[in-house]
């Protein structure tokens, strides 16, 4: 199930002092196993400093532009993004999972107003959507709200210059620095007055299809509580955390006793007994179960199965739909068995 294939590095561009732009190598025979969605993500493994580490990182490239790149932004004490931009060099060979992820966008036929809100390493895979909203139809228009600490340390600020140059009247951009006055952007952060200065001021009368929210947890409650105030509609409002703020696992301390545990991957299946205190994803792996998996903390959804048989409790949810929930769907980085057997398929997901 985790699919990874030995990808080369075809390019290594600074963004940043503090960002770099890692762009793939794919091969012809690969092309169709790598295309991709705007929006989407890979999940990339390597082994660094003796240890396998796996990170998934948003694609910016859209998919017009025939290539694969990520932006990674390094994080103090972080181990791959400080691998990534301090030792990674054109040539190197890293192990890339195909393209996954739910915070996409779909081109259509019908003209399409969007606007998104990102903060620092959440523009990644806003510039792959922005690109593509504005490419798939000649009258669809993109508004960006885009918060950073100052313009050198932006992200994808000389691409978005570019793409505002091609699209100058269908793409706004309003630009956010909390430690930079800069002459026409906002000063401060991304909060609840910067959500109503588009949607009640600046584009008041623009009715918008949907949000894309990218960025801390904290900024995407905020824009989106704010949003929902504003009369907007909850399934017209999609968000991606890169990070989630750690949640004690109280649902771990009332459970009691084993569960028989039956796994589906890849047409085979997997008999083990797991503690009901035990995530089941760390139950899983430590039997040497190659599960399909990256953040390990709820924030990407490489981990989903379906529970076939049985009930799984998870100690929380950021992704899943209640209708996804309904049908049986679980992250299993994030769930506990809660009944004596339990059956789960990662093949049908």
């Amino acid at each position: 199930m985790s699919d990874f294939h030995p990808l080369s590095v075809a390019a290594v561009t600074n963004l940043t002092p503090n960002s770099v732009a890692l762009t793939f190598n794919v091969p012809e025979n690969l092309k169709e196993t790598f295309s991709f969605t705007a929006g989407q993500y890979i999940t990339i493994k390597k082994t660094v400093n003796g240890n396998e580490v796996r990170r998934a990182y948003s694609i910016s490239s859209a998919p017009s532009s025939g290539k694969l790149t990520v932006g990674i932004k390094k994080v103090e004490g972080g181990t791959f993004s400080v691998y990534a931009n301090d030792e990674i060099k054109v040539g190197d060979v890293l192990e890339v999972m195909p393209p996954e992820g739910r915070f996409v966008f779909e081109p259509s036929n019908q003209t399409k107003h969007v606007s998104a809100f990102a903060a620092g390493s959440g523009i990644t895979p806003i510039i792959s959507i922005a690109q593509t909203v504005l490419e798939s139809h000649e009258e669809n228009t993109f508004v960006l709200v885009f918060g950073n600490q100052t313009p050198a340390e932006t992200m994808y600020h000389t691409a978005l210059l570019e793409l505002k140059g091609q699209f100058q009247s269908r793409l706004h951009i309003e630009w956010v620095y909390s430690k930079s006055t800069e002459p026409d952007c906002l000063f401060g952060r991304i909060e609840k007055s910067t959500v109503n200065l588009i949607l009640k001021n600046k584009f008041k009368d623009t009715t918008f299809d949907a949000f894309y929210l990218c960025g801390p947890e904290a900024m995407i409650n905020t824009v989106s509580d704010t949003l929902k105030e504003g009369g907007i509609a909850a399934d017209k409002i999609h968000f991606e955390l890169f990070t989630s703020s750690e949640t004690e696992d109280t649902l771990a301390q009332n459970l009691e006793g084993a569960t028989q545990v039956e796994v589906l991957l890849d047409d085979e299946t997997f008999k083990l007994n797991v503690e009901k205190k035990t995530i089941l994803l760390d139950a899983i792996l430590k039997e040497d179960i190659d599960a399909p998996y990256s953040c390990q903390g709820g924030v990407c959804s490489s981990c989903i199965a379906r529970v076939t048989e049985g009930k799984a409790e998870m100690v929380k949810n950021q992704i899943l739909t209640d209708g996804e929930i309904a049908e049986g769907l679980i992250l299993t980085c994030q769930a506990h068995a809660t009944t004596p057997t339990l059956k789960i398929d990662f093949d049908d997901v």
